[in-house]
């Protein structure tokens, strides 16, 4: 079957389910600074990505906790056989091998594996895109989802690739982590030539939110506004790109994501008060506020690069039918309040792996076809 997937809560029919297969290290360079800055003004943040000092090329290397890697895994597999239980057909990217490491001329990295297939692709109807990078150590991450990609394209669906930066000092815009007192990337500066001709294309599927004939994109810096610009161009005609300036530091779906039409599930009030005015007519649904006992407690040396709203990244397999980690029992208790069947799934190192159901997950095929939900209304973006 050839992808179709036009909004985020159609009939889930087949999915992408990430691995963490490979996985032993982040490192904390220029590009995971950048990306990860906002977690440090989350609440009971731990500051472990600062805690052995300023960026150091020779002490930026933290290998993960195994046994933690290995409750992942446990994890992840428990999302893949709950969604196949729940009749979707479920594909899995190639697992890394251990201890794969590339290099450009200009920097090397250790590879992460394809965890957070979200990330890097994003399905527009029958069309698969696989999206520009924004951490070095995901350069090729693509890769490991080539052989389940290239069976859509068999049968039938288009493929293309935003252009893959080359990622150099020069590349990031720096100016929103400038503009905050983020102590996680104290010691960046400002890492451009001096020309805004030096950024290159940087934006993750994670940033984009589908309503059918529309695709809601979050822009925090002029590599993001590069992405959206060539996403807006290239779908001209078939889709519109709504942008919208600094919603979140990158990603939008821990403070926003729709479970049907007309209803939204969102982080707290201030988030409504921002969202676009086609979307403040929708109805709401806001997560509740998660507290400590809700995560383990990880020691210094453990980097923790999600914020606590991470359990709102919700799956929706249906319009009634919603994928939520069984340890935030909170959360399942307001959406089943609301009406919708909860499939619960454990979930523990969240805030170590940079995911959710959501992030860990690409839906391929959901039933249904292009719809218009707002028309040709103003945005106001």
């Amino acid at each position: 079957m050839k992808a179709n997937s036009f909004n985020e809560w159609s009939r889930l029919r087949e999915a992408i389910v990430g691995t963490s297969a490979g996985y032993e290290a982040h490192e904390l360079e220029l590009s995971f600074r950048l990306f990860f800055n906002d977690v440090a003004h989350s609440s009971f943040f731990y500051p472990s990505i600062t805690a052995r000092g300023p960026l150091d090329a020779a002490d930026s290397r933290r290998d993960l906790n195994h046994r933690y890697v290995e409750e992942l895994a446990e994890d992840v597999e428990g999302l893949a056989q709950a969604l196949a239980s729940a009749g979707v057909v479920v594909h899995r990217p190639e697992a890394l091998p251990p201890g794969a490491r590339f290099s450009t001329p200009h920097w090397e990295a250790t590879m992460i594996p394809a965890l957070n297939v979200r990330d890097q692709t994003i399905v527009v109807g029958d069309e698969i895109i696989e999206t520009a990078p924004q951490v070095r150590a995901r350069q090729l991450e693509g890769d490991l989802l080539k052989p389940v990609l290239s069976r859509y394209f068999r049968e039938g669906s288009r493929w293309t690739s935003m252009p893959r930066p080359r990622m150099l000092d020069a590349s990031f815009d720096t100016s929103y982590v400038s503009g905050h007192a983020t102590p996680a990337i104290e010691d960046v500066g400002e890492s451009t030539d001096g020309s805004p001709d030096a950024f290159e294309i940087m934006l993750d599927g994670a940033q984009a939110v589908r309503f059918g004939k529309d695709i809601l994109v979050n822009v925090s810096t002029a590599n993001h506004l590069l992405g959206a610009e060539w996403l807006k161009r290239h779908l001209e005609g078939r889709f519109r790109v709504q942008i919208m300036h600094r919603f979140a530091d990158n990603h939008i779906d821990s403070l926003v994501l729709p479970l049907r039409p007309g209803l939204l599930l969102l982080r707290n009030p201030a988030v409504a008060d921002r969202l676009p005015a086609p979307l403040q007519a929708w109805d709401r649904i806001y997560a509740p506020t998660p507290s400590e006992v809700n995560f383990p407690v990880y020691g210094d040396d453990d980097v923790i690069i999600s914020s606590p709203y991470i359990d709102m990244n919700v799956l929706s397999v249906d319009e009634d039918t919603v994928v939520a980690n069984s340890l935030f029992p909170e959360l399942i208790s307001e959406l089943e309040r609301n009406g919708f069947d909860v499939i619960p799934v454990r979930h523990r190192h969240r805030r170590l792996f940079g995911g959710g159901f959501h992030c860990f997950t690409l839906d391929t095929v959901r039933d249904g076809g292009l719809e218009d939900y707002f028309g040709y209304v103003d945005w106001g973006l």
